[in-house]
């Protein structure tokens, strides 16, 4: 599924911001540019989407803007302290020792301190940022989710639609396909009858033999059946919510199997037809499903 979010958290290094995309993919395939001084954070990144999005490409990527004023040093008061009593130390040991200098002082190991940012509010900052911009990835997906939802109902009840207009004809195109069938087993089998080879009810119970598997052979009933009970699965999928695109796919394959076997059956140009339309609504479906998690 398709969406974008984006978040950014304030810190005294500047500002930390995180953006999120993601485009249709059938398994996770994650993707982080991240820039050097935040490499550390990846672990966290990885973690934090994947256990959030099951499906997807998603890039992410993490940088940081720093701000315009470098973080400014500080005066250590308790090293400074220490320093000016050994100063004064030295001075009462050894008199004619010159006076130290502002630099002698600032040079002493301790004295200046650069200002480090803490680790630990750096990684929370970043869990913020990360946290809202997945929210809003989510609801972008959603989103997407609902819509998707509403296509793939239409196709189910397109594919209701011919199962139920199928069912009341079948009798009818069975009876006359069987009544094709005798006739043209009469016609074959009667040159047979007047040469005496056979008599006339070895006839007739070779043409009911023959009609009675060619109808088992062309009974569609039970796919028709399969089908129906496949397209409330689906619904019943989609009202339940959740991760659901492998589940839809493997309901795609059932489908369309029971589709191709109502089109090698077909003996009659109502089922031909309605396999391929049925054929049609699912591939339809089964493209719209690539997208959902």
């Amino acid at each position: 599924m398709t969406g974008f979010a984006a978040a950014s958290r304030p810190t005294p290094l500047g500002l930390l911001s995180v953006e999120l995309r993601s485009v249709n993919s059938r398994f996770l395939d994650l993707s982080l540019r991240v820039a050097d001084e935040l490499r550390n954070f990846e672990p966290q990144l990885r973690e934090s989407v994947g256990g959030v999005v099951a499906r997807g490409k998603v890039d992410c990527r993490l940088w940081m803007q720093r701000q315009s004023q470098p973080l400014a040093p500080t005066v250590n008061d308790e090293a400074l302290r220490q320093f000016a009593a050994l100063a004064d130390r030295l001075r009462s040991a050894v008199p004619q020792t010159q006076p130290l200098s502002v630099a002698d002082i600032l040079a002493w190991p301790g004295v200046v301190e650069t200002a480090v940012l803490d680790n630990e509010s750096l990684r929370a900052a970043l869990q913020g940022a990360l946290d809202e911009a997945l929210a809003g990835l989510l609801a972008t997906r959603r989103r997407e989710g609902d819509a998707l939802r509403a296509i793939l109902i239409e196709r189910c009840d397109a594919i209701d639609s011919i199962v139920t207009s199928l069912r009341p004809r079948v009798p009818e195109i069975l009876a006359a396909l069987e009544k094709k069938l005798t006739e043209r087993l009469d016609q074959a089998l009667t040159p047979a009858l007047e040469g005496g080879t056979v008599s006339r009810d070895e006839i007739i119970d070779r043409i009911r033999q023959e009609v009675t598997l060619y109808g088992l052979r062309a009974d569609v009933d039970e796919e028709l059946k399969r089908l129906a009970t496949h397209v409330n699965e689906v619904r019943r999928v989609l009202a339940a919510g959740g991760a659901v695109g492998r589940r839809l796919d493997f309901l795609m394959q059932e489908l369309n199997r029971e589709a191709n076997t109502l089109g090698s059956k077909a003996s009659a140009i109502d089922l031909t037809q309605a396999a391929v339309e049925l054929k049609l609504a699912i591939e339809q479906m089964r493209e719209q499903i690539q997208n959902l998690e």
